[in-house]
């Protein structure tokens, strides 16, 4: 007998960017939350009420451990509009947001795929070493997620 499964693996890769030209470049797995496993059930089979698409990658300073049972970040800061890319036939797809100067400043330590622009649904939530985000810096968060 044949069984068949889905798994959907994701990761972060932050891409931060200094005046000086200096790039620092962080790499974390994250954890698809108890919410995002039920958008991917809504979304594929609930004509009724289909969430609203994935679009926005919030980022913020909480640092408490991601668990699957968490909805939003610990704490927030910036959530911005992602670009979403997939090719046809692969099974990975993947969120890219960025952060230009004076946006999202801080000691970032945590991130987030929504599908709305304030609350919604939280889809994944990572928890990664601090990456120190001044004011003249600018940062690319890329969410990938790939499926089995």
């Amino acid at each position: 007998m044949m069984e068949e499964g889905m798994s959907i693996k994701g990761s972060i890769t932050l891409v931060l960017a200094k005046p000086t030209g200096e790039v620092e470049v962080v790499h974390k797995d994250n954890i698809i939350v108890n919410g995002g496993f039920d958008f991917v059930a809504d979304a594929i089979g609930n004509s009724g009420s289909r969430p609203g698409v994935m679009g926005w990658i919030a980022v913020g300073t909480g640092t408490t451990a991601a668990a699957a049972t968490q909805t939003a970040l610990v704490t927030e800061i910036k959530r911005n509009a992602a670009t979403y890319a997939h090719t046809a036939g692969t099974k990975v797809f993947t969120f890219t947001a960025s952060y230009a100067a004076g946006d999202a400043t801080g000691a970032l330590t945590e991130a987030g795929v929504f599908n709305a622009a304030t609350a919604g649904i939280m889809f994944d939530r990572v928890v990664f070493p601090v990456v120190n985000k001044g004011v003249d810096d600018s940062l690319t968060a890329v969410f990938t997620f790939t499926m089995s």
